[in-house]
């Protein structure tokens, strides 16, 4: 069998992703893909032998995303002056916030279709539990490299505020999602994930 096309795979999933927005989980189907990607049928089960497969590999592209947004904020916005590292972490969080919650607000309302599902689909649940804990590596990683003042503690609850946070903005109006939203936001997450690094620390 040939090495499959990662632009081809790429197209899939992206159309699971919008159909997720519009009908559900229920409407993820190997022809509803073929059809809305465009595609010959049999091409998705080509790719993705069973949905939950193709469910799974839908939550993969969405983190994939997610990541590449990141690390295009991160070239994107100006190192403060201060070299504030917390400042700078608050500033990029508003940042994803608002790009998630606006014009990308798709992705993340069909990951939280997925992760309603995955209540019913242990495998499902397994392996976004996977992407989770990859994800809180890939944000460590980040914050490294960019010289953040986060310890690792931090990123967990992190990223828990950070989906509440998110799950707000992108299951309300799109004209609520501002920067004078966001920023507050962005702040409780920074400091939140720091104190619980204390805490955590205090508590050892």
């Amino acid at each position: 069998m040939p090495p499959p096309n990662e632009q081809r795979r790429a197209q899939l999933t992206d159309a699971a992703i919008d159909l997720l927005v519009e009908s559900g989980v229920h409407g993820v189907t190997h022809r509803a893909v073929d059809r809305r990607a465009g595609l010959p049928a049999g091409t998705a089960s080509n790719y993705f032998r069973s949905r939950e497969a193709l469910l799974v590999a839908t939550a993969g592209r969405v983190v994939e995303r997610h990541q590449a947004d990141m690390a295009d904020a991160a070239r994107a916005e100006p190192v403060p002056a201060s070299n504030d590292g917390v400042q700078r972490a608050t500033d990029l969080i508003a940042g994803s916030l608002l790009l998630a919650a606006g014009p990308h607000r798709a992705r993340y309302l069909a990951i939280f279709e997925l992760r309603l599902e995955s209540l019913r689909r242990p495998a499902l649940a397994a392996a976004l539990d996977e992407l989770m804990a990859a994800m809180a590596s890939f944000t460590g990683g980040h914050h490294a490299d960019l010289g953040l003042d986060i310890p690792p503690a931090a990123i967990p609850p992190m990223l828990v505020m950070y989906g509440g946070a998110l799950f707000a903005l992108v299951t309300g109006p799109v004209e609520a999602v501002t920067r004078e939203v966001a920023h507050p936001l962005a702040v409780a997450i920074v400091e939140g994930g720091l104190a619980a690094a204390r805490n955590g620390e205090s508590g050892r």
